[in-house]
């Protein structure tokens, strides 16, 4: 069990150590702590995974999450994208969770819940299955320990698979195109007649899912402010790394994450990149715990202007390859010259090219784990439909 170190737990939300503490306070702070808990695999990690925490978070004070461990995974659904360690790592950078469970058990069960003091446990409105097609949150639907949230439309990891195996340039664009449609029938074949929950769907961004991703803080005196810029594709651990050890440069960061379009990004890094939209990528970086702001369609020239603006005391970049700009001038340039760059090497070198190699090499094993999955959430519709279906008879029945 680990604590988030961004968020401090107070003492009342450890457990029921706080309780003869809180008979002697007034009403107000006589309030309890109320805990909540989530759990799952966490593969390649998204905004989708970020907005159930975030939601969970809003039903609560403090909220613990268990993650599964690559063979729980391997046993229930088939290989996970990233190791057990790397899904650890992700979900603890997510500024919503206060604190991770490793090797949570797959089924949710009151014991779980009770262990961790938990009130309730929270999932999306989607249904998560065994090996042998059993709800895993069963046990705590039917004891009243259990609140849904609503899934997130527009991404899933079965929808990232399919775009790093579409390699077209316009992948995030072209859901109406024969070669989209073919990816998803694949990777699970969306809502007609197929599972709903395997199913790809279209992003559509709004003003209000920034409004609750960002933290609305401006800098404040004494904070340095750092800029750092770059795709920021498929946010994945090496960007969390990354982002920590720009982090840990100051006592007080303020870190300020420039994004490049999506044409710039195509421009530099090529065949389908990026993968996620610009938009998607803004969601991606503002669930992350070390970021305090987003400049979406950042230039890719780090310019006197932005510094200028945004009032920056050091720029950072990563290890990795600088590209050119259009005219063959260093983008860094300015910063370079005030003295304020600063290469930061955080010992993780995996890139998103990594990623879609992954994916790429065991592109049969995901289409059969995501066939599987689908046929399971099938079974389990089919199942609900016959229930409903003789409920509505005996309803029927106890009329006459």
């Amino acid at each position: 069990m680990i604590k988030n170190g961004h968020h401090q737990a107070s003492k009342p939300g450890e457990g029921t150590e706080a309780k003869p503490f809180a008979i002697a306070c007034s009403p107000e702070k006589r309030r309890r702590i109320i805990r909540v808990w989530c759990d799952g695999c966490y593969d390649m990690v998204h905004y989708g995974h970020s907005n159930q925490l975030r939601q969970a978070k809003a039903m609560g004070d403090y909220l613990i999450v268990g993650v599964h461990t690559d063979e729980e995974i391997s046993k229930h659904k088939g290989p996970p994208v990233f190791t057990q360690a790397e899904r650890y790592k992700m979900v603890r950078a997510i500024k919503w969770v206060d604190e991770i469970v490793e090797g949570a058990p797959y089924v949710t069960t009151l014991d779980t819940l009770d262990k961790y003091n938990c009130d309730f446990c929270v999932h999306g409105d989607d249904i998560t299955l065994t090996v042998d097609g059993k709800d895993t949150y069963e046990e705590v639907k039917t004891s009243g320990r259990y609140r849904e949230c609503k899934r997130t439309q527009g991404v899933s990891t079965t929808d990232l698979v399919g775009r790093m195996l579409l390699m077209t340039k316009a992948h995030h664009s072209n859901i109406g195109s024969s070669d989209y449609q073919q990816h998803t029938d694949n990777f699970g074949r969306g809502p007609k007649g197929h599972s709903p929950w395997t199913g790809v769907s279209q992003f559509l961004q709004t003003s209000q899912k920034i409004i609750q991703f960002a933290s609305g803080k401006e800098p404040q005196p004494g904070d340095t402010i750092i800029y750092v810029a770059g795709a920021f594709d498929l946010f994945h651990i090496g960007h969390v790394d990354f982002l920590e050890a720009v982090h840990k440069l100051s006592d007080k960061p303020y870190i300020i994450v420039g994004l490049h379009f999506d044409q710039e990004v195509n421009r530099y890094k090529g065949k389908n990149y990026p993968i996620m939209n610009v938009h998607e990528r803004t969601l991606s970086v503002l669930a992350c715990r070390y970021v305090s702001e987003v400049v979406i369609g950042a230039p890719y020239a780090v310019s006197k202007d932005l510094l200028d603006h945004f009032k920056v005391d050091l720029v950072c970049h990563g290890k990795t390859e600088v590209f050119l700009d259009r005219d063959g001038s260093d983008p860094y340039a300015v910063p370079r010259t005030r003295g304020i760059l600063r290469i930061v090497d955080s010992r993780n070198n995996l890139t998103t090219d990594d990623i879609v190699q992954r994916i790429i090499k065991n592109r049969l094993l995901f289409e059969a784990r995501n066939q599987k999955k689908e046929a399971k959430e099938m079974a389990m519709i089919q199942a609900m439909k016959q229930r409903e279906e003789e409920k509505a008879k005996e309803r029927a029945q106890a009329v006459l």
